[in-house]
C-alpha cells in the first residue's frame, strides 16, 4: 500500500494537478481584483450600486432575507467566467489554432539576412535537382 501511494504521489498527473491547484489559487486574486476593482465599480457607475444585495430584500420577524445577494453572487460568477474567457481561454484557443494551422511560423522577412540567403540557396539547389549534402 505504501508503494502504491508513493507511485501515486510521484506520478506526473498528481504533480500536474498540484501545480494547477496552486497556480489556480494564485490566479484567483488576479481575477477577483479584476471583478471587484474594475468590473463591479463599472456596474456601480451604471446602475448606482456595485451589487444587488438589497434588491428584493424583506424581513420576516428579526431576519432579513436578501434575495439580491443570490443575484449578486450569480452576476459575480458570470463576470469571473467572462473575464477568464476573454483574458485566458480565448487567447489560448487562438494560439492553439495558430499552432495547428502553422501561422506561428516565422515569416521569411523576419529571418536574419544570412538565414534568408541560405534559404534561397537551398531552394535553388532543390529546384535544379542538385541538392546534395556537402561534407
Amino acid at each position: 500500500m505504501i508503494q502504491g501511494f508513493k507511485d501515486f504521489i510521484t506520478r506526473g498527473n498528481a504533480i500536474d494537478l498540484a501545480v494547477g491547484v496552486v497556480i489556480g489559487a494564485a490566479f484567483t486574486s488576479v481575477v477577483t481584483a479584476l471583478v471587484q476593482k474594475v468590473i463591479n465599480p463599472l456596474i456601480g457607475g451604471i446602475f448606482g450600486q456595485p451589487n444587488f444585495d438589497n434588491v428584493g430584500q424583506f424581513n420576516i420577524g428579526d431576519a432579513t432575507i436578501q434575495i439580491g445577494a443570490v443575484i449578486t453572487a450569480l452576476v459575480n460568477f458570470l463576470l469571473v467566467a467572462l473575464a477568464l474567457y476573454l483574458f485566458i481561454v480565448y487567447p489560448m484557443n487562438r494560439l492553439a489554432e495558430r499552432r495547428a494551422t502553422g501561422e506561428e511560423t516565422v515569416e521569411a522577412d523576419d529571418l536574419p539576412e544570412d538565414t534568408q540567403l541560405l534559404t534561397e540557396i537551398r531552394d535553388l539547389l532543390a529546384a535544379n535537382g542538385t541538392s546534395t549534402i556537402i561534407k
